[in-house]
């Protein structure tokens, strides 16, 4: 069996449906081909957020991702000038 793979954004789009029409969870899922377990983890991550709002989590996650980059890039230039004065 082939996992389908889903964007955030139309992981939300799948939560608003389950809220939006008369379908329950179980039909929704069965529309999409996600087990129900997914479905509420999905419903867990992204319950309260709008499309927009999602895109813009995705950016400060890579945002925070480059900065925690930086950050050991940082530590470790540190390091090394540690060693380095106390080796003098």
């Amino acid at each position: 069996m082939k996992k389908k793979v889903f964007s955030d954004e139309k992981k939300v789009e799948v939560l608003r449906e389950a809220e939006q029409s008369g379908k329950s969870i179980q039909e929704v899922c069965r529309t999409h081909g996600i087990s129900e377990p997914t479905f509420y983890l999905w419903r867990k991550k992204f319950g309260s957020l709008k499309e927009n709002e999602v895109k813009r989590l995705r950016e400060l996650e890579k945002e925070n991702l480059r900065l925690k980059r930086l950050l050991a890039e940082r530590d470790v230039e540190l390091d090394v000038v540690r060693e380095f004065l106390q080796k003098k």
